[in-house]
């Protein structure tokens, strides 16, 4: 099992960044594809990025790409999510997931998940 915690949210302006991390713990961190997600209020939760075993592959979701960077450091157990000319429409809980069953990057079927954080972005 992994278990999965948020943090680097809070409040920012229009076009401001904030870096969310996401520390692991448990067994075999690195064997895991990590992925973010959010949730606004009202909507469904929705993918944001992904992130293969080995950083050498990642994914993102049409509405943040080149806006957003997910990374992870295995010796660490850490995933990140750089987000950079954050907009309104990107205030969200944002969550980190782990998906121990798929040998791709995939935006449903993750086994573990973190708590939550909030992002707040004023316009």
């Amino acid at each position: 099992q992994v278990q999965l915690a948020e943090s680097g949210g809070g409040l920012v302006q229009t076009g401001g960044s904030l870096r969310l991390s996401c520390a692991a713990s448990g067994r075999s961190f690195s064997s895991y594809i990590m992925g973010w997600f959010r949730q606004a209020a009202g909507k469904a939760r929705e993918f944001v990025a992904g992130i293969s075993w080995n950083g050498g592959g990642t994914s993102y979701a049409d509405s943040v790409k080149g806006r957003f960077t997910i990374s992870r450091d295995n010796a660490k157990n850490t995933v990140y999510l750089q987000m950079s000319s954050l907009k309104p429409e990107d205030t969200a809980v944002y969550y980190c997931a782990a998906d121990g069953d798929s040998a791709y990057i995939r935006g449903y079927g993750y086994d573990y998940w973190g708590q939550g954080t909030q992002v707040t972005v004023s316009s």
